[in-house]
């Protein structure tokens, strides 16, 4: 199977480009609507508690992210079997981390407060959303399963149909009960809540119908639960869980560093690291549909294969990257006016939005390289490079936020993005030796 070329990686990338196009419209959907009410502490309440939710179930991405590498190389041996119990494995884990989480729903909300330094007001509106939220674990979590499968058997149609369903069926949910229920806060809660329901109880179903369309299942609990290959996913698993972990924790410092200088500035660094988000999801439908190839060329020992998909998608990454810094660079006014009607943060976020059209490039080249070692299970790596880079991006960001106050974190976030993909091109010849053992 030598489809190398660019028009290759296009076709699995653009259906994925178009539903992450969608997940951080959600972001900055909910931000927009909670920017518009009269009171700041809606926006502030809004921003730290989706960051806080977007770091506990980010930390779980091992979920979509191991179960890509698994699936396409046991894709590229045909072994449809051990693809049916990649997925039976990873729902347990659905099951016992979401029973987890609402079962320590009380410790991690009170938690979250000491962190962060909240008024009373933005407090209570913070405690409202995390309580609806939080319920849907299940949802969410399952949901990344079934687009990590997907994209393990290059179906990135049917992966970005779970992704964009949930994330317009949250946008419209949102916006009916903030708008017409008047229901604030608790009405972008609920409406993360009801879309993860539904979109996971609907694709579920299809899953099971899809994988029994093209191999019969065949529940075999002897293989299920072998000890080697529970151990193996394990390990895979567990290895992209502290490198989730440590990404996630960056950007919640990212927001705590803000909450320190002040609400203000916290509520403008949420409405500029949302589009940094949503140029973030745009160059990761490359990353994906890499994930997916290059498992796959690991499982046919196709050398050839993977060399190419390497240059190209590095190729398509990078212009679009810059082509997003230009297009935020005409625009950047345009949408930050749209997104909040309060002068002092459409003001403040203007003040720092050069650091809207620099970021999208350079973050480029990190997102291909974790979107290689993911598809290559090379997941030891990962972690390593992540601990690294967060190292060095704490101690940069405690530094230059005591000389430059807001200009230092994002200064910080930027050489943070640098090192996420000096560390991980350190390690690329490990997945090269591969190919010759």
């Amino acid at each position: 199977m030598q489809k190398s070329s660019i028009k290759y990686i296009l076709k699995l990338s653009i259906p994925i480009f178009f539903a992450n196009l969608a997940v951080p419209l959600v972001g900055i959907i909910d931000t927009s609507l909670m920017g518009n009410l009269e009171e700041l502490s809606y926006l502030s309440a809004t921003s730290i508690a989706a960051n806080l939710f977007s770091m506990i179930f980010w930390s779980f991405g091992f979920l979509r992210m191991g179960t890509v590498g698994m699936v396409s190389n046991a894709f590229g041996q045909n072994n449809f079997q051990e693809i049916t119990n990649i997925l039976l494995r990873n729902l347990l884990f659905v099951l016992f981390l979401s029973l987890s989480l609402i079962i320590l729903q009380n410790f991690i909300l009170l938690l979250s407060l000491k962190i962060f330094s909240l008024s009373n007001d933005t407090s209570e509106l913070f405690k409202q959303y995390f309580k609806i939220r939080i319920y849907s674990a299940p949802g969410e979590l399952t949901i990344y399963i079934i687009t990590g499968l997907f994209v393990g058997l290059q179906k990135t149609k049917i992966s970005s149909l779970a992704v964009g369903i949930f994330s317009i069926l949250n946008i419209i949910l949102s916006i009916i009960f903030v708008t017409k229920y008047d229901l604030n806060i608790k009405g972008v809660a609920y409406g993360t809540l009801i879309s993860a329901a539904v979109t996971s109880l609907i694709f579920l179903v299809y899953t099971f119908w899809y994988l029994n369309k093209i191999s019969i299942i065949n529940i075999d609990i002897k293989k299920l639960l072998n000890i080697k290959r529970v151990k193996e996913i394990f390990n895979i698993n567990f290895n992209i869980f502290v490198r989730t972990i440590l990404l996630t924790f960056s950007f919640l410092w990212f927001t705590y560093l803000g909450s320190q200088i002040g609400e203000k500035f916290v509520a403008a660094n949420a409405i500029l690291i949302n589009l940094v988000f949503l140029s973030a999801f745009i160059l990761d439908a490359y990353a994906f549909s890499t994930e997916g190839i290059v498992g796959y060329s690991l499982g046919k020992k196709d050398f050839k294969l993977f060399k190419s998909i390497i240059k190209n998608s590095f190729i398509l990454s990078s212009i679009t990257g810059l082509i997003i810094s230009i297009l935020y660079l005409i625009i950047h006014e345009k949408i930050i006016f749209l997104m909040t009607d309060i002068y002092t943060i459409r003001i403040l976020s203007l003040d720092y939005s050069i650091w809207l059209i620099i970021i999208p490039f350079i973050s480029s080249f990190c997102f291909q390289f974790d979107g290689i070692f993911i598809g290559a299970s090379q997941t030891k790596e990962l972690k390593n490079a992540m601990i690294f880079s967060v190292f060095l991006y704490l101690i940069i960001s405690l530094i230059l936020v005591n000389y430059f106050s807001n200009t230092g974190i994002w200064i910080s976030l930027c050489i943070f993005m640098i090192l996420r993909a000096l560390s991980l091109f350190y390690y690329l010849d490990r997945i090269y030796l591969r190919f010759k053992k």
